[in-house]
């Protein structure tokens, strides 16, 4: 389906760029330089919004044909987006919201299929539960301190140690990574259906 089609990451994400290839997809990467801006508040409007930007922005300078995808995930407790922490105090405040509860995480995927009339374009988010054990304020510290949380969303990856306090999850796991791959294709199946069916008609 996509072999003959250039795909461009439009993220710097190690872990989106993994998940990709976990599907036989390899991307370029050219991550968006756009200033983000949202206009709402509610997680799973502002992902889509966000990769919407980033899709749009990287989408402007690669040749026709070829699909761009801009992906953004936040964590979101008790209706609060927690982004990615700026200190480890920080994410130990973090971290201890999300302690002995079930937050959610959302990503929000763009795909543009560029130089088409229009730009045929896909977005989406994805939710999924997760739900975390109790932690004693010395694992919220001892975790928060590490150099694991620093660069993600609410303050965890759970395919690092933080899996030590997942209790379970309801929905796509590779979500929480940072992609739902398995969507991300079956959506992108429909956008080159959709885009071949314009172009014969």
């Amino acid at each position: 389906m996509t072999e003959d089609r250039e795909i461009v990451l439009a993220s710097a994400s190690p872990r989106r760029r993994e998940l990709l290839g976990q599907i036989g997809i390899v991307p370029e990467i050219i991550p968006s330089t756009l200033e983000e801006k949202i206009t709402t508040d509610r997680p799973e409007e502002v992902v889509k919004e966000l990769s919407l930007q980033k899709a749009a922005d990287v989408a402007e300078r690669c040749a026709k044909g070829t699909i761009v995808i801009g992906a953004d995930t936040v964590v979101a407790a008790e209706g609060r987006i927690l982004g990615k922490p700026k200190t480890h105090e920080d994410a130990e405040h973090m971290i201890a919201l999300l302690a002995g509860k079930t937050h959610q995480v959302y990503t929000g995927v763009t795909m543009i299929v560029c130089g088409q009339e229009g730009r045929a374009r896909k977005t989406f988010a994805e939710k999924t539960d997760v739900h975390v054990y109790p932690m004693t304020a010395e694992e919220i510290h001892e975790y928060a301190f590490s150099e694991e949380p620093m660069d993600k969303a609410g303050a965890y990856g759970i395919q690092g140690k933080f899996a030590s306090y997942i209790k379970g999850i309801d929905g796509d796991y590779n979500n929480v990574v940072g992609l739902p791959v398995g969507r991300v294709y079956q959506e992108m199946k429909s956008l080159l259906t959709l885009t071949a069916r314009r172009n014969n008609g």
